[in-house]
């Protein structure tokens, strides 16, 4: 990463089906080898397995679980005089949502389950009701920089 000056952020183009510029963020990091067909099978299967089983829109369910798995904020480590301190920061918000994304595959990879489409559709289940590893997965962040709120003194 450059010192100087920050590259430009790439602005994402939204996905054919549901318009959604964060669908289609979803869809590219969970991409692998440049397979985007496979990706979306994958995406909208799974969105329409949300919508069979929660009757609401998969839409909906997907920014709901976005929305409950984004932490506001997180530790980051500083080091002060020899010693390194866990020192909570506020999460600017394409980082919630990056983070979000990566969690939310991440717990859905780790499930056990017929196919990637299901386990998304039910990671994305849990996720949107607060409930699932993703979510565990931001409390745990949350409890992280509550336990170092003494160090907030030390941000930069």
């Amino acid at each position: 990463m450059p010192r100087r000056n920050r590259p430009p952020k790439r602005v994402v183009a939204p996905d054919h089906r549901y318009n959604s510029v964060l669908i289609q963020k979803f869809i590219n990091r969970m991409m692998h080898g440049g397979k985007r067909s496979v990706a979306q099978r994958v995406m909208y299967d799974a969105l329409e397995i949300v919508e069979a089983r929660t009757k609401k829109s998969g839409l909906e369910v997907f920014e709901s679980a976005i929305r409950n798995v984004s932490p506001p904020v997180e530790v980051k480590p500083r080091r002060v005089g020899g010693s390194t301190y866990q020192i909570p920061v506020e999460v600017p918000q394409y980082r919630q949502i990056s983070l979000a994304i990566r969690w939310i595959l991440a717990a859905a990879q780790n499930r056990h389950g017929r196919g990637m489409a299901e386990k998304l559709a039910a990671e994305l289940m849990e996720a949107a009701e607060g409930s699932g590893s993703a979510a565990k997965k931001r409390e745990d962040t949350l409890k992280m920089a509550e336990a170092n709120r003494a160090f907030a003194h030390l941000r930069w």
